[in-house]
């Protein structure tokens, strides 16, 4: 019988790892820190105005969230708008995060729409020194049942052994990451946790209850209280706007200090931003911030993402200088 290209995939990835996890399988997961309270920043992919991946740029933001204190960096999740780039390209992407970490725990997005190109990713990162991914499910498809998500992920944990966390953003992705299917997944053990994009503080106070051994990070700073109360991480794409508050957020909370003044200064620095930006396009306001913090040339969204018009630039950088001053 002919196998097609998934198929082989998922053969040669279950072989391989069944010999990467034999002699590790009562290892704790390798989540890349000493600690789970972390932050993480949901990295932009830097363009130039044609649009192509600025290689330079992405050394240079590496190396300003090491400057403002980040603990880590998520390349290729939404901020990074990764379905706007080739299976190609994100590896380039990859690769250069990881040459330019400067010691920040790196965690790689490689989740496609199919499990060949997911685990290819997957694997590619994994040579390359990630120290996790983050994985979306296969978007588009309305909601797939349990057993067919669970399959999805589970031929994935069989192909790649780095520390795996699982998306949850069903606005986007039109698939939930639920109780059920972490329950699913639980028996291997380099399930390190999940990122929480909803924003909704019932159902992440949910997966923090229900899984407090793993790093059920959040990915909205509206629910960074019960974070920091049960002792879970953080993944932020304010991080892109305001890498330095969201460091000093954490910093203050592991030196015992007011963590939530500092808290609230993100918050009021945000809806500043917000307010200012005239409906323009997330991800062009966040590089244009980004690169008038670094006093760097401006960087682009990609296509289909609308780029700034003078006045927003004009309205944005105002704020920001009212910002820095305050």
């Amino acid at each position: 019988m002919q196998t097609n290209r998934r198929e082989t995939l998922a053969i040669i990835g279950g072989l391989a790892a069944s010999t990467m996890l034999a002699g590790r399988a009562t290892a704790a997961p390798k989540l890349g820190s000493k600690t789970k309270t972390l932050y993480w920043v949901a990295t932009v992919t830097p363009c130039d105005k044609r649009g192509n991946f600025d290689a330079g740029a992405m050394a240079a933001i590496m190396q300003w969230h090491k400057k403002c204190g980040a603990d880590g960096v998520v390349a290729l999740g939404t901020s990074g708008e990764f379905p706007s780039f080739t299976v190609k390209e994100r590896r380039t992407v990859t690769e250069t995060v990881l040459k330019h970490s400067n010691g920040l725990n790196v965690i790689v997005g490689p989740g496609t729409t199919n499990i060949a190109d997911t685990i290819e990713l997957a694997r590619h990162a994994e040579t390359n020194g990630a120290d996790g991914l983050l994985v979306i499910p296969p978007f588009y498809f309305n909601e797939p049942p349990l057993d067919g998500l669970t399959d999805y992920y589970k031929q994935l944990f069989d192909a790649c052994g780095l520390p795996m966390n699982l998306y949850h953003i069903p606005g986007t992705s039109e698939a939930s990451i639920t109780l059920e299917l972490l329950k699913a997944l639980s028996g291997y053990d380099h399930l390190a946790g999940i990122k929480d994009s909803t924003g909704s503080v019932e159902g992440y106070g949910k997966f923090v209850e229900a899984f407090p051994a793993l790093n059920m990070r959040c990915g909205t700073n509206n629910n960074l209280e019960t974070a920091l109360a049960h002792g879970m991480g953080t993944i932020l794409a304010d991080g892109n706007q305001f890498s330095a508050k969201c460091a000093a957020v954490m910093k203050a909370y592991h030196a015992g200090g007011d963590w939530a003044a500092e808290l609230a200064k993100l918050r009021a620095a945000q809806r500043a931003i917000r307010d200012a930006a005239m409906g323009a396009n997330t991800y062009a306001v966040m590089k244009y911030v980004l690169s008038q913090e670094m006093g760097g040339p401006e960087m682009f969204a990609r296509t289909p993402m609308p780029q700034l018009n003078d006045a927003q630039r004009v309205s944005i950088k105002a704020a920001l200088a009212r910002i820095n001053a305050a």
